[in-house]
């Protein structure tokens, strides 16, 4: 099957509504982490003041991935997706209306806590949507390894499109009005898009797991820790980047170009994941991990020589063509070695790991660049890519032999034995 083939297929079980509505359903949280940075900085006239509350608006999502996952996999998604995305529009809504009326010199802290509050319901939507795409398959008689490594490289894909578009359409709405209007556009796609991927039929597929008498269903494994690592220094790429975009554009006077810079990162990253897919089945995916996170670093390099938007621009296009298959690898190697009736806690796991490295990575970058710029904040960049090669090249091992576990019939994976209810890849 080709890679287009496995793409039509997989697009053909849900038609391009569920498609649509998934994709739009995650650009609230692409576009509220940049939409806050750029809205409190200029409300505060400081970037730690916007490096921090864009920070606690994703280490607050980071809190809360993982027990909303927990909750889907034990009640379902319907119920948790709607509260979240509810819960969530308000908060984003609230945050606005918080940052609108703040003036120079006043006290920013209860800012951070509002926005902490909204990052915390704000939906995992590409996350839960992965969670879906077995189920689905399984539905339509469609459980072929390459339409499930299609979709795995199709959301990658999607995750970092979204981290195109989302900065994007800031950048969009900074142009004509302001970053406040942002706060409150994402707000609207959140409670329109995140509700409807709540009550799309799909979510009927993917319903409480039933638990097994006596079957012990591990989580947490030193696995899925070295994977969480990992996108933890991903994220860290994400947030200083996204503050030493945020600083050199605002130092050249071009401060509304933020998003669309930031954007940038995605271009190349997005037409990388979907080519992932073509990858042969033979070349492992822990091989693919040290692969990856190997370019994420050397395309980092740039960076530090970076002195001009033209620079910058080029620097962020490279860059993106490592990191959604590192991002597609790590996740999809989570899915290979998690327990079925704990995928959801797992995903978001990996998530709330990206969210976390968002937060660390802004709010350090932010401190940094108040005290030297923007060249420090894209050190930090370069040093969280070479975290994650290092826990690549380190967990390679570990990794090869929880595939191989995951993989072994049931009785034969490990002295675990069949207690740890692993997934089999078909």
């Amino acid at each position: 099957m080709s890679p287009l083939q496995s793409y039509q297929r997989l697009f053909a079980l849900t038609g391009p509504l569920y498609i649509a509505v998934a994709f739009l359903g995650r650009l609230p949280l692409a576009m509220a982490q940049i939409a806050a940075l750029l809205a409190v900085s200029g409300a505060t006239g400081t970037y730690t003041a916007g490096g921090v509350s864009a920070g606690a608006l994703a280490i607050a999502n980071a809190v809360g991935a993982p027990i909303a996952g927990a909750l889907t996999d034990r009640i379902g998604q319907r119920p948790v997706l709607l509260v979240q995305s509810i819960v969530g529009t308000i908060g984003l809504a609230a945050l606005a209306i918080l940052t609108s009326a703040h003036t120079i010199g006043e006290a920013w802290w209860p800012i951070p806590v509002v926005a902490a509050v909204a990052g915390f319901f704000v939906p995992q939507v590409g996350t839960m949507a992965r969670v879906r795409w077995r189920p689905i398959s399984k539905a339509g008689h469609a459980e072929d390894p390459r339409v499930m490594d299609a979709a795995f490289s199709y959301e990658g894909a999607a995750d970092e499109a979204s981290f195109v578009l989302g900065p994007a359409l800031v950048g969009v709405v900074v142009a004509f009005f302001d970053p406040i209007a942002a706060l409150i556009v994402a707000a609207g796609l959140l409670g329109g898009f995140g509700t409807w991927f709540a009550l799309h039929r799909t979510v009927t597929l993917v319903g409480p797991a039933p638990a097994q008498v006596g079957v012990r269903a591990r989580l947490i494994t030193p696995a899925l820790i070295i994977l969480g690592a990992i996108q933890l220094g991903i994220g860290m790429v994400f947030g200083s980047v996204q503050t030493g975009t945020s600083v050199l554009a605002t130092e050249a006077g071009q401060p509304g170009l933020t998003g669309l810079l930031h954007g940038l990162l995605g271009v190349g990253s997005v037409l990388a994941g979907l080519a992932v897919v073509a990858i042969p089945e033979a070349f492992g995916y822990e091989r693919r991990l040290r692969l990856f996170t190997a370019g994420l670093f050397v395309l980092a390099l740039p960076l530090l020589a970076v002195h001009s938007l033209l620079g910058l621009t080029f620097a962020l296009l490279g860059l993106g063509l490592a990191v959604a298959p590192s991002m597609i690898t790590t996740f999809t190697l989570a899915e290979r070695i998690t327990p079925a009736r704990r995928l959801g806690a797992a995903m978001t796991v990996l998530a709330a790991a990206t969210g976390t490295g968002y937060a660390v990575g802004a709010a350090l970058a932010g401190r940094v660049a108040d005290a030297a710029g923007y060249q420090p904040a894209f050190a930090v960049s370069v040093g969280a890519t070479a975290l994650a090669l290092l826990l690549a090249l380190v967990g390679a091992r570990r990794l090869r032999s929880e595939i191989d576990r995951a993989a072994a019939p049931p009785g034969l994976a490990s002295p675990a034995g069949p207690s740890d209810d692993r997934v089999t890849p078909a």
